[in-house]
């Protein structure tokens, strides 16, 4: 039966899709003729048409990662090669507080040390306003968006 369901998907020997390319695999075991894209180094002379796409002759590891399309000039992701890893990276951002508490004036002089979670603001007649900010980290370890999760695996013969 399993037989059956990898030729319905064209995915048997006579594949249209060229050696190399990766696609979501919804199982563990990858069909005869694909191997998972794990990092693992294979073998030019037995893969020769793998070797043309991979010439470093190890397979990309997609284990836990996302495809990411190819700038190729456009300028969103410029300085990239085919095939690079990227680490994961938080845009830069910023963090603003506003005081509007009592007389505006631009003699403010607020202070904090660098263990502290506050601001303490005090305008230059000596009137304290007090004001805290309060930051905490939440989330988990990384930045993601929701996901459902595949075996890559790539086209080796």
């Amino acid at each position: 039966m399993r037989d059956g369901f990898i030729k319905n998907l064209g995915l048997g020997e006579g594949s249209a899709l060229p050696v190399g390319v990766p696609i979501p695999w919804p199982s563990a075991t990858p069909p005869t003729g694909w191997l998972k894209c794990n990092g693992a180094a294979f073998n030019a002379a037995t893969y020769p048409l793998l070797a043309k796409a991979y010439p470093s002759l190890k397979l990309p590891d997609l284990r836990g990662e996302f495809i990411r399309g190819w700038d190729d000039g456009r300028g969103v992701d410029s300085g990239r090669s085919l095939l690079s890893f990227q680490a994961d990276e938080l845009r830069s951002h910023n963090h603003r507080f506003v005081n509007e508490y009592g007389t505006p004036t631009a003699n403010i002089i607020a202070y904090t040390d660098q263990n502290s979670e506050s601001v303490d603001v005090t305008n230059m007649t000596g009137n304290r306003c007090h004001t805290y900010i309060y930051m905490e980290k939440t989330g988990g370890v990384e930045t993601r968006p929701r996901n459902i999760a595949f075996n890559y695996i790539v086209r080796a013969a």
